[in-house]
Parts: structure tokens; sequence; C-alpha cells
């Protein structure tokens, strides 16, 4: 019997063939997983670092997102973006990194719903509040958008992700005559930017093995009351937090990763110099934050409104330059500035008349776009900062992370602070300094300060002080972040709220991004994984031309409308002949 060839073309015009291959191919597809990221700025990429962290996952991350509901258009867009980069770690993690959408609330009183409420605001979650109308003739109502997200990891205390952006972003504006204007869009593109890093921040810090250690240095009349209250709940949420007297201990880099000087008040002695020196060249961690001039705004309180700030002669500045930096004994203003309540009059029953005026010496801080700890950054707050110059130190690199903005002057000592600093036009005229640098990045292997200057007999008393070898080069690699204000990590203490925020003002309801920059620094410098890369992100706005849009709007509705209808008659008139002609015969 002769056996007849095989015709996949009539296999394929057999209806349930076709059925059971769709059927098949559908089923298979469930198995795979392809996606291209085509975006220019690689929006839907994980980092390198991302992607390790969540391979390596042993257990399951929880992830609730608060963020639902009655949303206006930029927050539902930031809600989809939270969805998309939650799916992509949920495929990268196998399966091991779980979503869930909105809030649940008891059906019940006010009282239970505040309940939850309550238990939320404790683990840090933030909320804002927006008057709608729920129907015509009806008054309006408080509505909660919760921008935020709970991840959680077995037994461990929950982290919360803010999912806001700590940067607004501004139109351009006269910062002399106008009023900044938030460009909503462009601070919700910030926002999604950010999303990853915040995300793999949270699982790195829930997942990780190793918590390192921070040492708050005292000795030289460092702060140590409600100043650094935010500073210290901050960093011990997500590290070891210990205080260290110089005075009494020698620090070790394998005991102690990180150093915190923060506004020391008293002279370091040479054996204070000698201890941060070899714990440096050992490839200890430094963070100095440093008001080299006596400069108070409660002085400036006491005083008749005006008074000289003098140096503080702390006995750093050779230390400093040796390592590649030189903070001056200056004053840096900018008009770009936060304000401060002044009297302006009295009112009739005798009380004050408080006015919130801008103060140079105040100015904002703007962060290094090129560096990922200070990119889509928002604004720094500084109080009576200082200039930075970098200095040559061999095989070091220097990076400045923070700066002024472009109408700065720097008043050099003797620096008279007064209420009243800007009184003219020619005073305005003086602002004509571009970008003073007040924080810099220095990483590499330091040379010891006491290299070619090191006496047997000094040797011989700090080593029975420190009882530990000279090393006149750095044997690790290291890193020390120099900022010319120590206010900038501390916080203001308010009479009836009690310690405030890192980077709020009395009578300011706003905070700035001072805590943001600390914690980048510290993760920076401190974790395993370049997890910070992730903060090179940047999502592009890609707006219409909205005059355009306006002038041939009915032009591009008759377009989408008719050219569809076209193409899809053209392409059954083009099938409908090919079949004619196909089976003509």
């Amino acid at each position: 019997m002769e056996k007849k060839p095989f015709n996949i073309q009539v296999l394929l015009q057999h209806p349930v063939t076709m059925v059971t291959i769709a059927v098949l191919l559908i089923w298979l597809s469930s198995f795979l997983s392809a996606r291209v990221d085509l975006t220019a700025e690689k929006r839907f990429s994980l980092t390198p670092a991302s992607k390790t962290i969540l391979q390596n996952l042993d257990t399951t991350i929880q992830v609730d997102v608060l963020l639902d509901g009655s949303l206006s258009a930029d927050y539902k867009k930031l809600r989809n973006a939270v969805v998309d980069i939650l799916n992509e770690f949920r495929s990268v993690s196998g399966g091991l990194v779980q979503l869930n959408i909105g809030l649940s609330l008891p059906n019940e009183q006010d009282s239970a719903v505040a309940v939850v409420y309550d238990s939320l605001a404790s683990l840090g979650v933030v909320f804002e509040r927006k008057s709608v109308t729920v129907a015509a003739q009806t008054p309006l109502v408080d509505q909660y958008i919760l921008p935020s997200a709970v991840v959680r990891y077995g037994n461990r205390p929950p982290v919360v992700v803010d999912l806001r952006s700590s940067r607004k972003v501004y139109k351009q504006f006269n910062v002399l005559s106008e009023m900044p204007e938030e460009d909503v869009e462009a601070t919700r593109a910030a926002a999604e930017a950010l999303l990853e890093y915040k995300f793999i921040s949270a699982i790195n810090q829930l997942t990780r093995k190793d918590v390192p250690t921070i040492a708050y240095v005292v000795g030289n009349g460092q702060p140590l009351d409600d100043r650094v209250e935010d500073l210290g709940q901050t960093l011990s949420a997500s590290y070891r937090l210990a205080i260290m007297d110089l005075k009494q201990a020698q620090p070790s880099p394998e005991q102690v990763q990180l150093l915190l000087v923060v506004k020391p008040t008293e002279p370091f002695s040479e054996t204070d110099l000698w201890k941060l020196d070899q714990y440096v060249m050992r490839g200890g961690k430094i963070i100095w934050c440093i008001d080299p001039l006596y400069a108070e705004y409660d002085s400036l309180r006491k005083s008749s409104g005006s008074y000289v700030a003098f140096d503080r002669n702390l006995q750093l500045d050779d230390l400093l330059f040796r390592y590649g930096a030189r903070i001056n004994k200056n004053l840096a203003q900018d008009l770009n500035c936060a304000k401060i309540p002044i009297v302006v009059g009295y009112n009739p029953d005798g009380s004050p008349q408080m006015q919130r005026v801008p103060w140079a010496y105040y100015p904002f801080l703007f962060g290094n776009d090129e560096h990922p700890t200070s990119r889509n950054l928002e604004r720094v707050l500084s109080i009576f900062p200082s200039s930075i110059d970098t200095v040559k130190a061999p095989g070091i690199q220097k990076t400045i992370l923070l700066e002024t903005d472009t109408t700065s002057r720097v008043v050099s000592q003797p620096a008279l602070i007064d209420v009243n600093s800007v009184k003219t036009e020619e005073d305005f005229r003086t602002f004509n300094n571009n970008r003073v640098p007040v924080a810099v990045l220095l990483e590499g292997k330091f040379r010891s300060l006491y290299a070619n200057r090191m006496t047997p007999d000094l040797e011989a008393n700090l080593r029975a002080v420190t009882g530990a070898p000279f090393l006149q080069e750095g044997v690790a690699f290291s890193q020390q972040l120099v900022v010319a204000d120590a206010d900038l990590v501390t916080n203001a203490v308010s009479q009836s709220q009690g310690p405030l925020a890192m980077g709020t003002l009395p009578m300011e309801q706003y905070r700035f991004a001072n805590r943001e920059f600390i914690e980048n620094m510290v993760t920076y410098m401190l974790s395993e994984q370049p997890i910070l890369e992730a903060r090179n992100k940047e999502v592009v706005l890609r707006l219409l031309d909205k005059q355009k849009l306006s002038e041939q709007k009915s032009f591009w509705q008759l377009f989408n409308i008719v050219v569809p209808i076209l193409i899809m008659s053209l392409i059954g008139f083009v099938m409908i002949s090919w079949r004619k002609k196909q089976f003509a015969a």
C-alpha cells in the first residue's frame, strides 16, 4: 500500500487541529517569560545589585502597597509604576516577592479605623489628606491618601517605604521676585525613578546577615542632647549605633565600620588626631560634620540683632588638609534660602508681629546629579555653612556632593551675622558666586598626617596609649565625607513639639532632604552591594507640545478614527483577493 505524503497545509486547515495547536502554544507560553527594555534610559531594567539580592532570597518577601482608592492622575501613574517594579521583582526572585494592593479597613465605627491608622503611623507610614466632594450638594469630606508600602520579611520588624520622592521639582522662576511653583509631573517622575532603589534597599535591610556598627564620637564637645535625636533614631533603625569616647577608646575598623564626628566645639588633642588618623589608615571610614566658626541662631536672638562669628579653633585643619579637603573659616550665603521668623512690629496690645523672611545664612544646598548619593535629591537645608576647597592628595578621588545655588557669596572671617544682612541693591549684586561647595567625598588609600614627621618619643608615647603600630600609608581603601555644616545633621527642638526632624525649621511645614542625604551616604559607605546604582535611574518626561495639541486636536482625532478603518479594510480586501486567486480552480 502506497503511503501518502504528509501535507502540513491540509493539517492546518482542519479547525480542531488549529484550536489544539493554539491552546498548546498558550499553555507553553505560561512557562516562559521574556521582556525587552527598549526605553533609552532603561527604565524597566534592574541593576545587577538588585538582581543579586533578589536571586539570593530564601524566604518570601511580603509587600503591602497602601496607595490605592480614589487617586489623582499623577498618583495613579505612580501606583502603576510601583506595581510594575514589584512584578519585575517577583519574576527575578522566582515568585518570592508577593504583592498586596490596598488597605483593608474594618466595617465598623470610626474608632476602629482610627486604631488601624494609628498602628500604621507608628510604623512610619506617611499620610496625605485632601478634601473631596462625594456627591453634588454635599460638603467637602477629608480623604486620606497613603503613598507608602510596607515590606515584611519573617519575624523582623517591617520596613516602610515612602513612595514619594524627597525631591520636589519646580518650574523655572526668578529667585528674587517670584514664588516657586511645583512641577507635579516632574516630581512624580522623580519618585518613579527611585522606586527600585527604595524597595531593594528595604529588602536588603531586612535580609542582610551582618549589621554594620556606627560609632558616634564624643569627647570634644559633641552634642548628646535632643539636637541629635533624629540622627540617632534614623541610624539606629538600620544599623548598630554606639557612643564612643575618643578620650577613652581606640577605634578599630574591625569593630566599628564608620565614625560620626558631629559638631565638635572643643579642640582635638594630638592623641585624638593620632587615633583618628590610624583608624583611617586601617580602612576605617569617617563622616565629618564640622562648624569651623561659632555661628548660632540662639546667639543672634540674644544679641541686638548682630554679632561676629569667631573661630572654634578645633585643630582639625592639618588632618583634613592631608586627606584632601580644607574647610574655610567663612560663611556661605545664597539668595535661594530658607526663611526665619523675625519681629516686624507690635500689635496694639503689645504682642510682637512675626513675619517669615528669607535669610541668606540658611542657604539651600543642591546635590551632584552625577553621584548616586545625591542624584534625584531634594534641596538640603544648611544653617551657617562654610565653604570647602579640595587640595592635592595623591591617589584620593574627590567628589563635590552638595553645593549652594548660582546666587551665592562668601563672607570671610571676621564674619558679621546680621538680621538684615541684605539691605540694598548693591548688596544683591555681591551674590555673584556660582555653586559654593559645602560637602565633599574623599575616597582612596590615605596618607598619614604623621608620615615623615613622627619623632621617636612621640611615636613611643602614642603607641603606649593606643597599643598599635604606626602606619604611614593606608593599607585598605577608605572613605571620608567632609561637610562644612554640622547643623545639616542636627535637628531643631521646638518648645511645643520637642525634637523636630532633620531639615525642618520651627514654623516651617516642610522637611528638606537632610535625612535622605545622610542615609544615602551611610548606605554608600557601608553597603556590601552597590545598591545605590539604582538611584542613577531617570524617568524622562516626553510630553506633548500643548500648543500644537490644541491647534491640531481635530485633525488627530479624525486621523485616529479613519486610518485604522482604512488599514483594516485594505487588509480585508487583500485577504479576500488572495483567497479568490488561491482557490479559484
